[in-house]
């Protein structure tokens, strides 16, 4: 079982390796951002609250997440290649409970692999993005918002990851094709 984080800035490209690494490797994928839309979209109560944070660019609280993640996980069943975990964790406490809900079913993460964008390079994807797929968090404020919070809150966990082992770093810049060969050097270690 291979259990990965994909990890990056809003725009790094997450969603675009993620597809292909469930074509490759039969990962399931769990996208919080995905997850999070869907209950929007249905107006759930979950959905609205999430709504309230998503447009100031904030982080939904962790025990939201945690609690759907574990139940979404657990809904796979014990026999899965494994999850690709996209969107979580974005701080070091989502981290420390990831890790322990994985532990308490005797599973862990395989790699965290970190797509690496410059700063202008994400402003323009996610502003492309918002004008191709009406996203309304991807508008220039709300842009710089997640931006910062990805700096001030998410990006930390780079040592924390690496301080586990499991940190590698994808230059994601450039062909699709060479970043997700680079992605697959990763998962085919043994």
């Amino acid at each position: 079982m291979k259990n990965i984080i994909i990890f990056g800035a809003p725009g790094s490209g997450k969603g675009t390796q993620s597809d292909r690494l469930i074509e490759k490797y039969h990962l399931n994928h769990i996208s919080t951002g995905d997850v999070l839309r869907a209950e929007m979209r249905n107006n759930t109560p979950l959905g609205q609250t999430a709504k309230g944070y998503i447009d100031q660019g904030q982080l939904v609280p962790d025990q939201l997440i945690i609690d759907m993640l574990a139940s979404v996980y657990d809904a796979l069943g014990a026999d899965h290649a494994g999850v690709i975990f996209d969107g979580f964790p974005r701080t070091i406490p989502q981290a420390e409970a990831l890790k322990a809900m994985l532990a308490e079913r005797g599973h862990n993460i395989y790699a965290m692999i970190a797509l690496d964008v410059p700063r202008e390079e994400l402003v323009k994807r996610l502003l492309l993005r918002g004008q191709q797929s009406g996203r309304s968090d991807d508008n220039e404020t709300t842009i710089n918002q997640r931006l910062q919070v990805y700096n001030e809150q998410t990006a930390p966990l780079i040592d924390w990851y690496e301080h586990e082992g499991l940190y590698h770093h994808i230059d994601g810049m450039g062909d699709i094709e060479r970043i997700f060969a680079d992605i697959c050097a990763v998962m085919d270690k043994a």
